[in-house]
């Protein structure tokens, strides 16, 4: 009866050391051939230095990607979980970025003119170097809880913490 107690034992521990929800490498390889992929799980995928406008990715799994170089104009990102994201130097021209959550995301030296943030999460978000004169939906209680630098571009009145 022991080695049957072991067994299960190790089975068990086996996967609680699993994730949870692992990445969809199908649907990461879809996204990074350009299609869109709404509600997806992208859970850590490299999308760096990807050239590919309009995708919708609204509702999908995003956390601890890698979008670093990446140029993705009028992309949906409406409601997708963006925690922890890598974003350095990309281009997301008039994106949507509406109720996504952004926490512990680096947006450091992106291009985000007429990208949309309304209700967006940015507990931690670094917008250093960041270009966002033209944003909208963008609050001041919302890049209170954000990071920049002196190089951040933000509109109107806004202004944010330094990092």
């Amino acid at each position: 009866m022991k080695p049957i107690l072991i067994s299960t034992l190790a089975v068990a521990m086996f996967a609680v050391a699993l994730p949870s929800s692992a990445q969809n490498a199908g649907q990461i390889a879809r996204v990074r051939g350009g299609a869109s992929c709404s509600g997806c799980n992208l859970f850590q995928g490299d999308f760096s230095g990807l050239e590919a406008n309009s995708l919708n990715l609204s509702g999908s799994r995003l956390r601890q990607s890698d979008l670093s170089l990446s140029v993705m104009n009028r992309t949906r990102f409406s409601g997708a979980d963006m925690r922890d994201v890598e974003a350095y130097g990309a281009v997301f021209s008039s994106s949507n970025f509406s109720r996504a959550n952004l926490t512990n995301a680096s947006f450091v030296g992106t291009f985000l003119e007429g990208a949309n943030f309304t209700g967006a999460t940015l507990v931690g978000t670094n917008f250093s170097g960041a270009e966002m004169a033209r944003v909208t939906g963008l609050t001041q209680g919302q890049l209170n809880r954000a990071c920049g630098d002196e190089a951040t571009v933000l509109p109107g009145n806004l202004h944010i913490p330094a990092c």
